[in-house]
C-alpha cells in the first residue's frame, strides 16, 4: 500500500520509475474513503485537484526531473486548516470565516510546491488552534487512530491522525504551546516545533504571533528532516524569519551521538506523571545511554510559572489578533443595527467557546490597569523561562522530557475543566516560551488500551542538526515508529 510508505520509500520507488504519483495520491485518497469517516482527519479534500498535480508531477519525473531540486517530487501532503493555500478553503475549523477562499499561497506552500510536493487537503484542528484535544472544531471533533473513542491531541490533531491513519504521506501543523508535539506523542507519529524564525509565518493564521511556528509532522524523524529542510529559510515576508542558514538535515542523521550529553530536567518528573509514560521514557533514557550518549541532571527551576505565563501571553496576543475578524472585510457576518451590535453579533456567531474564552482572558490582560500586573510580568517571566534553557545548554547539547504526562484522554472526559485540559501541555509549552526547538517520537505504549507514549527532546536555538541526529539514533535503535494502529490496515 502506497500510502503506507514514508517520503523517503516513496520517493525512491518514484524515483525508479516504479510507481507513479498519481497511484500514491490515489492510494491516500482511498484509505481517506476507508477511515475518515471514522477519524475525521480532513474537514475538506479535493481530489481531482490533487490527482491533477500528482499528473503534473509524473510529467516532471518521466524527464528526470526530481532529484535535489525537488526532493518532495510528487509526494501527497496535507495541511493544517490555518496555513494559507491559493484557491482553498481556509476556515481556522472556525464558522466566523464562513466560505473564505484563499487568494495566496503561504511561504511554506510555495517552498512544498516547489520541491514538487502534492497539496492536497484541509486537516482538522481545534478552532484558531486554541485547544489540546481537537473537540474544539466548528467540522466536528477529529478520533485517535489507535483508539477512536479517544482524543488526537490538539491543536494539530488532525495533522497527526491522517499521518497515524496513512491518509496522507507527511503533514503540516503548527505549534504555539505544542500543537505539533502533544498530538504527535498521542497518535505515535514524529512532530517537529522549529526554532522560533527558522520557518516563515507569512500565510500562517496567527494566534500567538510570538509563539506560533510552524512543523512537520511525519511517520519517521528521516521525513521530519526532509520536510524542515524544505520549509525553513528567511522571508523577506515575515520580519520574525530569522537569515540563519539551512544546514542539510538528513546529512546529519548518521547515528553518531556517543559523548553527546543530554539533559534530564528534576522539575519534568512531576506528580501527575502517569507511571505508564515515566517508564517508557526511563526506559528510553537507558536506551541513550546504551548508546553512549551521557545524562546529566539539569534544573529549569522557573518551569512551575510555565502554564500561567503561557496563558497570559498568548490569550492577549489572540486578542489582538482575532479582532481582524468582525464580519466588515471578509468571513460570516450577521447583520445588526449599528457597527457595534454587527461586531458583537457576528463574533458571538462564529467563534466557538473555548476562542471566546481566550479573547476574554486576553483582552482582560491587556486592559488598563492589569498591563503591568499581568502582561509585562510574564513577559519577565518568559525571559527567566529562556535564560534556564540558554544556562542548560552550557552544559547538555539537548534536553529529554516526556511529551505529555499521560496517554491519549477520552473524548469528553476534559471538555467540563479548561484548567485540566490546559495541562495537557505542560511539558511542551516552555520550549515555544524559550523560543527553542523540540521533537517528539515514539518510546512506547500503554498497555491496556494499547496507546502511543511520545518522548520529547529539547534542542538549541537553531540547534535542529543536532536535535534530529539525537532523535534519528534512539529511533533507529527502537521498532516503535513501525507499528500501527489496526484501524485500515
Amino acid at each position: 500500500m502506497l500510502n503506507q510508505l514514508t517520503i523517503s520509500e516513496l520517493t525512491a520507488r518514484l524515483a525508479r520509475r516504479e510507481v507513479s504519483s498519481r497511484e500514491a495520491v490515489q492510494s491516500c485518497l482511498d484509505q481517506i474513503a476507508r477511515v475518515d469517516g471514522q477519524i475525521h482527519a480532513f474537514i475538506s479534500h479535493d481530489a481531482a485537484d490533487a490527482l491533477a498535480q500528482a499528473d503534473a508531477a509524473d510529467q516532471l519525473l518521466a524527464q528526470g526531473g526530481g532529484g535535489a531540486s525537488r526532493p518532495l517530487l510528487g509526494v501527497p501532503i496535507a495541511v493544517k486548516d490555518v496555513l494559507a493555500v491559493k484557491g482553498q478553503p481556509l476556515n481556522c475549523a472556525s464558522k466566523i470565516l464562513g466560505n473564505f477562499i484563499s487568494p495566496y499561497d503561504a511561504t511554506v506552500i510555495e517552498k512544498l510546491k516547489a520541491a514538487g510536493a502534492v497539496v492536497f487537503g484541509r486537516l482538522n484542528m481545534d478552532e484558531f488552534a486554541m485547544g489540546s484535544s481537537t473537540e474544539n472544531s466548528a467540522f466536528g471533533l477529529t478520533r485517535n487512530p489507535w483508539d477512536v473513542t479517544r482524543i488526537p491531541g490538539g491543536s494539530s490533531g488532525g495533522s497527526a491522525a491522517a499521518v497515524t491513519a496513512d491518509e496522507c504521506i507527511a503533514s503540516l501543523g503548527t505549534d504555539t504551546g505544542g500543537s505539533v508535539r502533544q498530538p504527535a506523542a498521542l497518535c505515535g507519529c514524529v512532530g517537529l516545533k522549529p526554532t522560533y524564525g527558522r520557518v516563515s509565518r507569512y500565510g500562517l493564521v496567527a494566534y500567538a504571533s510570538s509563539l506560533d511556528q510552524i512543523g512537520p509532522m511525519t511517520k519517521d524523524v528521516r521525513d521530519a528532516a526532509t520536510l524542515l529542510g524544505v520549509i525553513s529559510g528567511v522571508d523577506q515576508r515575515d520580519s520574525t524569519s530569522v537569515p540563519e542558514p539551512v544546514p542539510n538535515y538528513v546529512a546529519a542523521l548518521d547515528g553518531k551521538i556517543k559523548g553527546l550529553k543530554l539533559g534530564l530536567p528534576k522539575e519534568y518528573m512531576v506528580g501527575g506523571l502517569d507511571a505508564e509514560v515515566k517508564a517508557a521514557v526511563d526506559a528510553a533514557v537507558k536506551q541513550y545511554e546504551k548508546l553512549g550518549a551521557e545524562i546529566v541532571e539539569i534544573s529549569l527551576p522557573h518551569t512551575d510559572y510555565a502554564i500561567a505565563t503561557y496563558y497570559i501571553i498568548a490569550t492577549a496576543e489572540a486578542s489582538a489578533n482575532l479582532a481582524r475578524f468582525d464580519g466588515i472585510r471578509y468571513g460570516a457576518r450577521v447583520e445588526g443595527n449599528d457597527p457595534i451590535e454587527l461586531y458583537s453579533k457576528t463574533r458571538g456567531a462564529g467563534f466557538g467557546a473555548e476562542v471566546k474564552r481566550r479573547i476574554i482572558l486576553g483582552t482582560y490582560v491587556l486592559s488598563s490597569g492589569y498591563y503591568d500586573a499581568y502582561y509585562l510580568r510574564a513577559q519577565k517571566v518568559r525571559t527567566l523561562i529562556r535564560n534556564d534553557f540558554l544556562k542548560a545548554y552550557e552544559t547538555v547539547d539537548a534536553i529529554i522530557t516526556p511529551t505529555t504526562p499521560t496517554a491519549a484522554f477520552k473524548a469528553g472526559e476534559k471538555s467540563d475543566d479548561p484548567l485540566q485540559m490546559y495541562l495537557s501541555d505542560i511539558f511542551t509549552i516552555s520550549c515555544n516560551l524559550a523560543g527553542i526547538c523540540g521533537v517528539s517520537l515514539p518510546c512506547g505504549f500503554t498497555q491496556n488500551p494499547k496507546l502511543p507514549i511520545g518522548l520529547q527532546l529539547l534542542g538549541k536555538p537553531f540547534g535542529e542538526e543536532t536535535l534530529l541526529k539525537i532523535a534519528h539514533a534512539y529511533e533507529q535503535s527502537t521498532t516503535w515508529h513501525r507499528e500501527k494502529p489496526t484501524l485500515g490496515h
